[in-house]
C-alpha cells in the first residue's frame, strides 16, 4: 500500500484551515425608525353599507452554509449613494411638477430649507407623494431634496438606508436634523386616512337587483377617476397595481378604488369588466366614464408629464 509522502504535510493544512473558520453569520436584529409617511398603512374599509475563496478539499467544502434569503444589512448601505454625493434637486412650486421631478418608488430622502440646512430625512413607499406632502405642510422648510431609489425595497433595506444618510449626516454636523428630533411635531405627524374601497355588492351571496355590469357602468360614470386594481389602495397586491396608486397618488389626483380580487364583495367583477371595457388585464383606470388604460399607458403618461393634464382637460 503506498501512502502519500506528504501526507501529515496535507493534514496539518486541513486542520488549521477548519481552526480558523470564520462563525455563522447573524443578521442584525431589525430597526424600528420608519416615516410615518412612508409605511403607514389603513384596513382595506368600503363604503357599500358599510359606508406576505473557501478552502477546498476533494468532497470537502469548508464555506459556512447561508441561506439565498440572508444578506448582510452592510451591503444594503453600500448600494446607494452617500448623502454628500446625492444631487439637490430643487422643490417645483407646483404640485403637478412632482410627477417628473421625483420619483413615485420606494427610497430615502432629505429635506433642505432655503439656505441649504438639512432639515428632515425620510423613507417612503412614495418620495414623490412624502415630499408633495412635506410641501403642503412645511413649504418654508421644504426648498430642495436629496433623493435616493431602493432597490428591493423590504422594511429592513428602507430602514438601513435612512440610518445609512443619518449618521453620514451626525458625524459631519455633530447633531440629528431638526425634523428627526424627539417630539418634533413639524415633520412627524399621522397622515390623512385614504378612502376606502369601494365595493359593488352587499357580499357575494345577496341576488343582485341589476346586472353586476350596470353597477360598473354607474361606478364609472359618476366618479371622475376610478382605478381597478388587485387588493387595496392601502396594500396593492401586484407590482402594476402598486405602481399605478403611486402614479396617482403622486399626481395628487382624486379617485375611487375598486379591489377586484374581493370575492366576497366583488365577485365575479374581474370578468365582467373585461367584456365592459375591452381591456383584458388589470389594473384599469377610467376617467369620466372612460377607459384610460392600465399600468403601461398610466406610466407613459406619467413620465411624459401629460396625466395630470389628461385629468385636469376630463
Amino acid at each position: 500500500m503506498l501512502l502519500c509522502p506528504n501526507l501529515s504535510t496535507c493534514l496539518h493544512i486541513c486542520i488549521m484551515a477548519t481552526s480558523n473558520l470564520s462563525p455563522a453569520l447573524h443578521s442584525p436584529s431589525s430597526l424600528r425608525l420608519l416615516s410615518p409617511y412612508s409605511l403607514h398603512t389603513t384596513p382595506n374599509l368600503s363604503f357599500y353599507l358599510h359606508c406576505r475563496p473557501s478552502l477546498l478539499f476533494p468532497s470537502i467544502s469548508l464555506r459556512p452554509k447561508t441561506t439565498t434569503k440572508l444578506r448582510s444589512i452592510t451591503t444594503v448601505a453600500s448600494a446607494i449613494k452617500k448623502l454628500s454625493e446625492t444631487d439637490l434637486v430643487a422643490v417645483p412650486p407646483e404640485s403637478d411638477e412632482f410627477a417628473w421631478k421625483f420619483p413615485s418608488e420606494a427610497g430615502v430622502y432629505a429635506v433642505y430649507d432655503q439656505n441649504g440646512d438639512l432639515q428632515f430625512v425620510g423613507i417612503s413607499r412614495n418620495i414623490a407623494a412624502s415630499v408633495l406632502t412635506h410641501r403642503k405642510l412645511v413649504p418654508d422648510l421644504c426648498c430642495s431634496v436629496k433623493v435616493e431609489v431602493v432597490d428591493e425595497p423590504d422594511r429592513t433595506a428602507l430602514t438601513q438606508a435612512w440610518k445609512s444618510w443619518m449618521e453620514e449626516h451626525i458625524e459631519a454636523a455633530g447633531k440629528v436634523p431638526p425634523g428627526n428630533q424627539s417630539g418634533n411635531t413639524k415633520w412627524v405627524r399621522q397622515p390623512p386616512k385614504k378612502k376606502p374601497d369601494l365595493r359593488l355588492t352587499p357580499g357575494r351571496h345577496v341576488q343582485l337587483t341589476v346586472p353586476l355590469e350596470e353597477l360598473i357602468d354607474r361606478l364609472v360614470k359618476e366618479n371622475k377617476v376610478v382605478a381597478f386594481i388587485k387588493g387595496s389602495r392601502s396594500a396593492p397586491l401586484c407590482g402594476f397595481s402598486q405602481k399605478v396608486v403611486g402614479i396617482l397618488e403622486s399626481e395628487g389626483v382624486d379617485y375611487e378604488s375598486v379591489d377586484v380580487l374581493d370575492e366576497q364583495y366583488n365577485y365575479g367583477l374581474r370578468e365582467t369588466l373585461k367584456k365592459y371595457s375591452n381591456w383584458p388585464t388589470f389594473p384599469q383606470v377610467f376617467a369620466n366614464g372612460e377607459l384610460v388604460g392600465g399600468c403601461d399607458i398610466l406610466s407613459s403618461l406619467h413620465e411624459n408629464g401629460e396625466l395630470a393634464g389628461l385629468f385636469k382637460s376630463r
